[in-house]
């Protein structure tokens, strides 16, 4: 390929110089020696120029060649930075993908959180209207008291009155058993909403803890995208950003099992505070329709 830029020397102008004279005896030719001479001094010096100009265009055919090889390394290169550039960015797009999917799955939890609470309150005023009903018990057990004591002054009949204090006795007995039930079942609630607060509170703290995640992602995020086309504004600024990364106290969202194990340890905690007292309340309607 460099052959292609180089010239061949040619000896043609000294051949023809050689054939011109003849004859020496020529009276034409004795006035052209000097001349001659000067043709062959010229010939000598074009010859060294294009030594010269040869040697020349073979070292530009070189450089040309080494040129073009780094060329061809620096478009391997190139090539090679935007596939590695294309890798990193859907990388870090499905991780956002990911944690973007978990915000949307507590969030649907903590909505389901909100429809247990909802039915707390109705518990709640339930046992409002259990301890109307109870203060309307305890008033009637009063009157019933005062009638017992009414019909011992009134009547004789002492096996009557006996029996009709048993019953009102048994009824007393089921009042305190059925107020001390609610007693327990209203001590129950209050636990469980307080482990329901606990909980939501949890959830809270985990879904601002995602939140924050999804945008040191998003960070990360641009930040591998704008390394495909560096500045040198933005590799200053990028080493210092990645300091701020460093000391974040969240689970490394690069490390898939580290984030599955935080927040599979979160909905352990729910599941078990939660699934209890769903039990219980189902229970607890359930044994207060039989007892209407």
């Amino acid at each position: 390929m460099a052959g292609r830029n180089h010239l061949q020397l040619r000896e043609t102008p000294l051949s023809r110089a050689a054939a011109l004279p003849r004859s020496t005896t020529d009276p034409r030719h004795l006035h052209t020696r000097p001349h001659h001479h000067l043709l062959e001094d010229r010939i000598s010096i074009q010859h060294r120029e294009i030594q010269s100009l040869l040697l020349d265009n073979q070292r530009l055919a070189d450089t040309h060649g080494a040129l073009k090889q780094e060329v061809s390394l620096s478009q391997q290169d190139l090539r090679h930075l935007s596939t590695l550039a294309a890798d990193i960015k859907a990388e870090r797009d499905n991780q956002i993908r990911e944690v973007y999917q978990r915000s949307l799955e507590l969030d649907a939890e903590l909505r389901s959180i909100d429809a247990i609470s909802a039915e707390l309150v109705q518990v709640r005023t339930d046992v409002h209207k259990l301890t109307v009903q109870r203060q309307d018990m305890t008033a009637q057990l009063k009157e019933m008291n005062s009638e017992i004591v009414k019909a011992k002054m009134e009547t004789h009949q002492v096996g009557a009155i006996k029996e009709e204090i048993e019953t009102v006795r048994q009824e007393i007995q089921r009042g305190r058993s059925a107020i001390e039930y609610e007693k327990k079942t209203r001590a129950f609630n209050l636990e469980q909403e307080k482990v329901l607060e606990k909980n939501r509170i949890l959830l809270v703290r985990e879904i601002m803890k995602l939140r924050t995640e999804l945008a040191n992602a998003e960070k990360r995020a641009r930040a591998a995208a704008a390394a495909g086309n560096p500045s040198p504004g933005y590799g200053r600024n990028y080493g210092r950003d990645e300091v701020g990364y460093g000391g974040s106290s969240y689970p490394d969202p690069n490390n898939p099992q580290q984030v599955c194990a935080h927040y599979s340890f979160a909905f352990f905690i729910f599941l078990n505070f939660s699934v209890p007292f769903l039990t219980h309340a189902i229970e607890c309607r359930i044994n207060k329709n039989i007892l209407v």
